[in-house]
């Protein structure tokens, strides 16, 4: 079990205003999202005391670490406001603790500060492309719209605060089920829900998302439970809402595994590429029997998110029949296995193609959705993963021809290149490294 650390997050507010933040999308932890100031309690956090009377009823080690995030974040000393008599009130709001299937885990305790008068606060424009005073009523309503990506407690307090500004406590900060019953699921972009069931995906990670999608008509993308007890916590959570339809992706195992049996069960249709149709098809004669089956291609639309139609694109490199799903105003987009929000992908196989994989991603880059969902790990906003990804590749296939160029071969080249990587993943590094040296043939680079 992962260690849990304990931090704050600090709600600053001045009647039915919230000072709210949108982190820069180039930001290695939670880019692209809304959150409130916040931080590590550290240890000389416990060293903090006061005799104001706002402060009387709140742990002074965790206020303690409220009053340091504020000068670093705000460039606000808050215990000094409460002196001038700038600050209502402050409130704990609640607890909210990164649930137990999230390798890094915080116990993070929101206080609400309600100023007086508003102050000016200095943010670092490194960090933030937005930072401004606004109605709760008012965010609330971006995020009604899709237009606000947050993790589930400030999601809660977005939507508390927005229907009753003067809220002194929330109960239930972060949503929790019953593991025995329910597979985890979050919601960080409004009607785009992430249902998580354990798959047999390759480690790190360890499950692979399925997303529920759709206005009146919902598609639950890539249902892949990995056993028979996941199975059944995956229905019972998909049951929550209801599904329509169930679409496959790509034909790698992980991302269809016992979804003819939900087909079946549920007497669902089936969206699928003729690509990988054919593929799961040549492994899995029989695995189509009874089900439904409608092909998708690009520009497909298949259901509507928010009002907006959501609508296919074709993505192949990593798999070549692999499909995304996209909303019309480019909200978002479900990228699958083009990157990982856990570890790396594996171009390889007969379906792998590392020139197609970089076009793929060269033309999701130029489109610039504001937010990214993988089938691994949780949605980022806009394409800077992306960019990363096909910064990495490239410098790779540099790496990759100036050792063909040595004389080395590709085995010789993976010792050199992942010696720090676990030999158990070195079939699937060397499928990557061949993959580079196709691409280089093809663009003559070598012969």
């Amino acid at each position: 079990m992962s260690k849990i650390i304990d931090a704050v997050s600090i709600v600053m507010t001045c009647g039915d205003e919230i000072f709210a933040i949108q982190r820069q999308n180039y930001l290695a932890a939670f880019p692209g999202y809304w959150a409130f100031p916040g931080g590590k309690v550290e240890k000389e956090d416990s060293d903090f005391c006061s005799d104001q009377e706002l402060c009387k009823h709140i742990d002074l080690r965790l206020f303690g670490a409220v009053v340091r995030e504020g000068k670093e974040e705000f460039g606000i000393d808050l215990h000094e406001e409460i002196k001038k008599g700038n600050v209502r009130s402050v409130d704990y709001l609640g607890l909210a603790v990164t649930p137990d299937f999230n390798p890094y885990r915080f116990a993070t305790y929101f206080f609400k500060i309600d100023l007086k008068q508003k102050l000016d606060f200095v943010v670092d424009q490194n960090e933030a492309v937005f930072a401004e005073w606004m109605s709760a009523e008012q965010l609330l309503k971006k995020y009604n719209e899709g237009k606000v990506l947050a993790v589930p407690p400030v999601i809660k307090v977005i939507e508390t605060l927005g229907r009753q500004p003067d809220v002194k406590h929330i109960e239930n900060l972060i949503t929790t089920y019953d593991n025995t019953k329910y597979v985890p699921y979050i919601e960080n972009l409004k009607g785009m829900r992430q249902i998580m069931p354990l798959s047999h995906t390759l480690p790190p990670a360890t499950r692979t998302n399925a997303f529920l999608i759709g206005d009146d008509v919902r598609i639950i993308v890539d249902p892949s439970p990995q056993d028979n007890d996941e199975y059944e916590k995956f229905k019972n959570t998909v049951a929550l809402w209801g599904a329509h339809k169930i679409l496959i992706t790509h034909h790698h195992p992980d991302h269809y595994e016992r979804a003819n049996l939900y087909a079946r069960e549920m007497n669902l249709p089936m969206l699928i590429s003729r690509d990988t149709h054919m593929r799961i098809t040549r492994l899995k004669p029989a695995f189509f029997d009874g089900v439904q089956v409608e092909f998708v291609k690009e520009g497909d639309v298949v259901t509507s998110w928010l009002g907006n139609d959501v609508l296919v694109m074709e993505i192949p490199g990593h798999d070549e029949g692999q499909i995304a799903l996209y909303s019309k105003d480019l909200s978002w987009y479900l990228a699958g296995d083009l990157f990982q929000g856990i570890g790396t992908v594996v171009i390889g196989g007969e379906e792998g193609d590392m020139r197609k994989y970089f076009s793929t991603l060269e033309r999701i880059i130029k489109l610039s959705p504001k937010v990214l969902f993988p089938s691994h790990g949780i949605g980022l906003g806009g394409t800077a993963i992306l960019e990363k990804t096909l910064a990495h590749r490239k410098q790779r296939e540099s790496q990759i021809l100036n050792l063909h160029l040595e004389g080395l071969t590709p085995e010789q080249m993976l010792e050199k290149i992942y010696a720090d990587v676990n030999k158990n993943l070195w079939p699937y590094a060397l499928e990557n490294i061949h993959k580079h040296l196709t691409k280089l043939k093809q663009d003559k680079m070598i012969s």
